[in-house]
Parts: structure tokens; C-alpha cells; sequence
């Protein structure tokens, strides 16, 4: 039985969800962060390329570098929140994505080719080590998947695309639920599925920021153009839900509010687990839902979309870190985010 889609998987869930409700009144404060975003012009598919440490050129190596960076975009948090792994790159230190993002643009400054196909395809754990090397005591994290993923990525990548994730876009023909079938079909570790009261259900939470990345990067032109982008949800991690609880969006029993505040580790798949993912891509589905009801007198929501909902809550989160570590985050070690 094939997996239901990530929005249909996430009403599912919250309709039988037992420890996390979304709540409507939060869903309105959300809308209205997200509105006062577009407002002020701080969040759209544009803003993508204005990161430093984002490329720029809008070439097939781009699109190589979003393939690598997203296959390897999961599970930043440490253990111990004082304590961190650190990237250093052109002499500033980076943390969580960021600090992915620095050690892959060092490798590639440093003349390791990294965004050849064969070299992925062949790359040795002592190669990932010297590449993700820490300026802090502590590692980067799951490096040992990371290193089985980068391998993964580079053999797909040599046997169905040509080294080129390029061609893999081409071939979706400007579709980004063929673009998701392709990458969930062919690459196991873009498979982002469980099982929920029997049922088999998706997130796709990579696979899917891959596309949105994509469409960001090359402003949903080139490359970037896709005649299905309402489609996709936001991407079911651990910092967003952690923004909406912030928010009031969502609400934690208090059995699950308890296991959150003990830092418990969490399994991929456990059920709490499944129901903060699902709850967390169907709140940010009716936040969109909001802000298409108010579009009609506001004219900067004219392009929203569930992409740059989830852009937004999670900008909020990395400029409000300090705000937000009084409200847990589930823990889960996972190579799906």
C-alpha cells in the first residue's frame, strides 16, 4: 500500500492524534507573524540567494550544490545546549544548517570536489571527517550516515542522472510531485515514511525543502520553474513545531509536554513523534490557508504558499534562539531531519 502524501498523512494524523491538538487561535497569531513578514518585504522565494552562504550563479552546479546540501540537511542539535558543533569558514563560526552549508562551501574553497558525482560515490569516512571537521570539542553529528548518504547520493546520481542532479530535474518536466516521486523512488534515504494507527504515512520533509530550494534558489524560473509548487508542505522538522508551540498553534498533553521537558530521545517513527510531524505540516497548511482569506486586502501575500510559511517560522527560530529555549523541541536522531 503506497504511502498517503505528506498534507493527506498530516490530517490523518491530527484527526487521530492523541497527544498534540492544533489550536486555531495560535494558527491566527502565526498568520500574523507571517503577514507582518511579507509586509516588511523579509520573506520570499528572493530572500533564498541572499544568504552568504548561498550560491549565486544559477548554473547546473548550483543545483548540484542545493542536491548535496539537502541530502545532508537533517539532525543539528547537540546533546548539550551550551555546547555545539562549530564550522569555521572565511573567519566566522557557524552552527546547525549554517554550519553544513560552511563546510561544504570550505571543501569546495579547499579544492575537494565534492560536487563531482564519482568522488561522492567513492568518498571515505576519513575524507567526511576532514570535511566536516569542528573548531569545537564537539563533532558533527551522525557522521557515519552522513558518510553512507554522501555515497548513496553520488551512485544515483553516476547511474540514473549522468553525475548531474540537473538531469533529474529536467526529467520531472516541470512537476514538483514527479521531481518528489523521483528523488523518494530512487534514493532510500529521501524516503521519509512511517506507519500511523496502521496506516502507511509520508513526510518527505528533505526530499521536499530539495524542490523548495530549487524553486528559491532559481526563483521558479530555469531549473527553478514548477507548475505545481502549492503542492508541497511544509518540512516536518524539529524547529518548527517547536515555533508554532511557541506561537500557540500547537498544544502538547501533558504527558507529552513531560517527556518533551526531560529531553527524553525520541525514536523516528515513535507515535508522539509521527503526531508533532504531522500536526506541525497541517498547522502550517491552515496558517497558509489564513493568509490566502486575508490576501484579498493585502497585496505582499499575493504569492504564499506553505514553502514560505515554513521559511519564516524557521528564520524566526534562528533570530529568536535565545526566546525560544524555554519551549522543548523533540529529540529524535535521524538521518529524515
Amino acid at each position: 500500500m503506497k504511502a498517503l502524501s505528506p498534507r493527506k498523512s498530516a490530517e490523518f494524523i491530527v484527526q487521530n492524534a492523541m497527544d498534540v491538538t492544533v489550536d486555531p487561535v495560535g494558527i491566527c497569531n502565526v498568520a500574523d507573524h507571517v503577514q507582518d513578514c511579507f509586509s516588511q518585504g523579509t520573506v520570499s522565494k528572493d530572500s533564498w540567494r541572499k544568504h552568504p552562504l548561498h550560491p549565486k550563479a544559477l548554473d547546473n552546479s548550483t543545483a548540484q550544490w542545493i542536491f548535496l546540501v539537502d541530502a545532508l540537511n537533517f539532525c543539528f542539535w547537540s546533546q548539550n545546549c551550551q555546547e555545539k558543533c562549530e564550522i569555521e569558514f572565511d573567519g566566522k563560526r557557524h552552527t546547525g544548517y549554517w554550519s553544513l552549508c560552511a563546510a561544504v562551501n570550505r571543501a569546495i574553497q579547499e579544492g575537494i570536489p565534492l560536487l563531482d558525482a564519482q568522488f561522492c560515490r567513492d568518498i571515505s569516512h576519513e575524507q567526511v571527517e576532514h570535511i566536516f571537521r569542528s573548531c569545537t570539542p564537539v563533532p558533527f553529528p551522525l557522521l557515519e550516515e552522513r558518510h553512507r548518504i554522501l555515497r548513496e547520493c553520488g551512485q544515483v546520481l553516476c547511474t540514473s542522472y549522468g553525475g548531474e542532479f540537473a538531469n533529474c530535474i529536467l526529467r520531472s518536466n516541470r512537476s514538483c510531485q514527479r521531481l518528489l516521486d523521483e528523488l523518494v523512488t530512487n534514493v532510500p534515504s529521501f524516503r521519509d515514511e512511517g506507519i500511523f494507527n496502521g496506516v502507511p504515512v509520508s513526510f518527505y520533509k528533505r526530499a521536499q525543502i530539495l524542490v523548495a530550494d530549487i524553486w528559491a534558489c532559481f526563483g521558479g524560473q530555469g531549473l527553478g520553474e514548477f507548475e505545481d509548487i502549492g503542492t508541497l508542505t511544509a518540512f516536518a522538522d524539529y524547529r518548527v513545531p517547536q515555533v508554532l508551540a511557541h506561537f500557540g498553534a500547537l498544544r502538547y498533553s501533558e504527558r507529552l509536554s513531560s517527556l518533551l521537558q526531560s529531553g527524553v530521545l525520541m525514536q523516528n517513527g515513535d507515535k508522539e513523534e509521527m503526531e508533532i510531524r504531522g500536526a506541525t505540516i497541517h498547522a502550517c497548511e491552515l496558517v497558509c490557508e489564513e493568509l490566502k482569506r486575508r490576501s484579498q486586502g493585502d497585496a505582499a501575500l499575493g504569492e504564499i504558499n506553505s514553502i514560505l510559511v515554513d521559511f519564516c517560522l524557521w528564520d524566526y527560530r534562528r533570530k529568536r534562539a535565545a526566546d525560544l529555549d524555554h519551549v522543548p523541541f523533540h529529540r529524535v536522531r535521524s538521518c529524515y531531519y
